[in-house]
């Protein structure tokens, strides 16, 4: 499990691209075979991604957690990007299409993830936060998530967000965790840009061609700085920090939040005119 410390915004204003992206871009989550894991200090979340082949992979814990299993004292979130699978969670199976999801309460001792088809297999994604209380283990299909239909064709942001994991729809602690697809010809995300000082935020691009890049924007607004990010990328977003982005292509992304607060709509958003 790699960690990544907490940055002061005054520290983050000075470094250059490559320290930028040894900070907040996590580059390679998705190993066939294999289970990676990143442990932020940014509200103690752990960012992960899964690939079962021919056997099955089972989600251990590490010795950063200090604790006997991964979700001894940790919610997760799970969302399947790839090829049909299953996630099973003391015994019990979940099949997940792509874009289906999966909320696993604190206190499940084993979770594991295996691909219907070793040839095409699923690609799991997850995001784990600290948890208090014990919330029961759901299944979130994407047909039956609570869209949300927002921006326009003359802005080039009209989207739909699908809220998984939310405070009205299936319960957690203090994880939130949805989709945000964007209509064809869109390429712009969360602009006007906003920031949310009491909790982090987590973005996983995926659904991008091979040529295809994002531009995520972060930084305080007035002082912003940009990432390049690839296809199935991820990008650390502290509390001070805008995140928005453009593709130079459509994509899809994935947007998960932990922190204090526990309202979806808790943000401050951010006037053009102030960011520089």
């Amino acid at each position: 499990m790699e960690v990544r410390y907490s940055t002061h915004p005054d520290q983050a204003k000075h470094y250059t691209t490559e320290e930028l992206r040894k900070a907040f871009l996590i580059e390679s989550l998705f190993v066939a075979g294999e289970i990676k894991m990143v442990y932020t200090h940014e509200d103690r979340v752990v960012i992960g991604g899964a690939v079962p082949a021919k056997e099955p992979l089972y989600l251990e814990t590490a010795g950063t957690l200090k604790t006997d299993y991964f979700l001894e004292r940790r919610e997760i979130g799970i969302i399947n990007i790839g090829g049909r699978g299953s996630v099973i969670v003391d015994g019990e199976v979940y099949e997940l299409n792509k874009k289906d999801g999966l909320y696993v309460g604190k206190g499940n001792k084993e979770v594991k993830f295996q691909s219907e088809d070793a040839e095409h297999p699923a690609r799991f994604y997850f995001v784990s936060a600290l948890a208090h209380q014990t919330y029961p283990t759901k299944k979130i299909d994407i047909k039956q998530a609570e869209p949300v239909h927002l921006g326009s064709l003359s802005e080039s942001n009209e989207r739909t967000i699908y809220k998984f994991i939310h405070a009205d729809g299936v319960q957690s602690c203090q994880l939130m965790m949805g989709m945000t697809i964007l209509e064809p010809n869109n390429m712009w995300n969360t602009m006007p840009a906003h920031l949310h000082d009491r909790r982090m935020e987590v973005y996983l691009y995926f659904d991008l061609e091979e040529d295809g890049r994002v531009f995520h924007f972060m930084g305080q607004p007035h002082e912003t700085r940009h990432l390049v990010v690839r296809n199935e990328q991820a990008v650390i977003s502290p509390g001070w920090s805008i995140h928005s982005g453009v593709g130079t292509k459509h994509y899809t992304f994935i947007w998960a939040m932990a922190g204090e607060n526990y309202t979806f709509t808790d943000m401050e958003p951010v006037d053009m005119k102030d960011l520089r």
